[in-house]
């Protein structure tokens, strides 16, 4: 029996004549996105054309494994391998490559799957875990050969399986709609832009707590393996199981997960493809944290690449582009856009063109879509799914008189 992808329609496709029963557009193959790795870069950063068969020529599909159909799903899945235990004594570990630049919460989620993020945040907090026998924040990044000393770990205590309350039942009919994918050992859903992915100061309501309602009878409760920031929507990755988030994780880590957004940006880029190349660098202050150009060599400057396309232009005045992220670093696609001049619609931390008015109509929110993610599914098999147009930019691409079944060039950028 084979896997089927849930998809969605947006209002925009259903105004589509024989797409209005929820049939895939036809010219709906550009979403297809993959990763791959980088390059050495100037220090400054550098913005090119892209090679002849991305911006013309014989279009360069996606490799072999995206060009294939998924592999049969087995009815009976395989007995999955023992899952890592935690330590229940102090323990040293040695950062590998594959870890090198991996933030310190998220090498212990790689590390050690199931562990929740309040736990994390408590033995960071509390100095319990070293980096080289130095005290650690939850988000300095780690290098290759450093000694990272672990404490004792453990899982939350499970809650009792009980009858959901109102409000629980509210919050599972709310993730259920917005399910583009569900089987026993994954979900993807479709994050609606101002929903946080995680807690934060002052943050009551976010995807990590709203997955407390799905914890199973053995008290295991889907997990994050990647996120979204707040004003962004579409596919957000979650594992069911620990087996799951184990081998979610690890193709995180090795890139072979691919994944497109889609922006609405100002101006019209130039060339109308190719690669932007920098640096980055976080710097925060009392009141907010932005991600800066940096030169290679800058203290936690982290090299970053991301290929772009326009796909559609409105009046040479805003530019519908999509993105293919070989790297994932924080607001890696915002600050990118906005480095060479082209910021995103919306976007209240790097949109800074001066006198420059929204057309009329357009809201002012981040036009940013995590539009389509692919990944080797645990079991065997690739999941694929695509997520519709938020509401906002179903408004402006419909203002805008743009198609969202144009072919999307993206799909022969380069691997790497």
């Amino acid at each position: 029996m084979s896997r089927r992808i849930k998809r969605t329609t947006s209002p925009g496709d259903r105004a589509k004549g024989d797409r209005a029963k929820g049939e895939r557009p036809k010219g709906g193959r550009g979403d297809r996105d993959r990763k791959g790795g980088g390059g050495a870069e100037s220090e400054r950063g550098e913005r090119h054309r892209a090679p002849a068969h991305f911006a013309g020529g014989k279009p360069q599909r996606f490799s072999k494994p995206l060009r294939e159909k998924p592999a049969a799903f087995r009815d009976e899945p395989e007995k999955p391998k023992a899952e890592p235990q935690l330590p229940t004594k102090v323990q040293t570990v040695v950062v590998t490559a594959d870890e090198d630049n991996m933030r310190v919460d998220r090498f212990l989620e790689a590390r050690f799957p199931g562990l929740s993020f309040s736990h994390i945040q408590r033995i960071v907090r509390k100095g319990e875990l070293r980096v080289n026998g130095k005290r650690a924040d939850s988000k300095d990044r780690l290098e290759e050969g450093q000694s990272v000393r672990i404490p004792p770990l453990k899982l939350d205590a499970p809650k009792v399986v009980g009858v959901l309350s109102d409000a629980q039942t509210k919050t599972l009919e709310a993730l259920k709609e917005m399910t583009l994918f569900e089987d026993a050992d994954v979900m993807v859903l479709n994050k609606p832009a101002g929903l946080a992915v995680q807690g934060g100061s002052g943050m009551t309501r976010h995807v990590d707590q709203m997955l407390e309602v799905m914890r199973d009878a053995k008290g295991q409760k889907p997990r994050l393996v990647h996120r979204l920031d707040r004003e962004t929507s579409g596919c957000l990755l979650i594992a069911k199981t620990r087996f799951a988030a184990t081998h979610l994780t690890g193709a995180f880590r090795h890139r072979s997960a691919r994944k497109i957004y889609w922006a609405l940006v100002a101006g019209v880029p130039k060339p109308k493809q190719g690669r932007i190349s920098t640096y980055l660098a976080k710097e925060e202050n009392e009141e907010d944290t932005i991600m800066r150009i940096a030169a290679h060599g800058d203290e936690g400057a982290s090299h970053a690449v991301t290929y772009y396309a326009v796909v559609e232009t409105s009046a040479q005045k805003l530019a519908w582009v999509s993105l293919k992220p070989v790297t994932g670093r924080t607001h890696q696609l915002r600050a990118h856009m906005a480095h060479i001049d082209h910021a995103i619609v919306g976007d209240p931390k790097y949109f800074n063109k001066e006198n420059w008015q929204l057309p009329g109509g357009l809201q002012n929110r981040l036009h940013l879509l995590a539009r389509r993610i692919v990944i080797p599914h645990p079991r065997g098999g690739v999941i694929d799914a695509t997520a519709p147009l938020p509401p906002h930019m179903q408004q402006s691409w419909n203002l805008l008189g743009l198609e969202y079944d144009r072919f999307d060039p993206i799909e022969n950028a380069p691997e790497e």
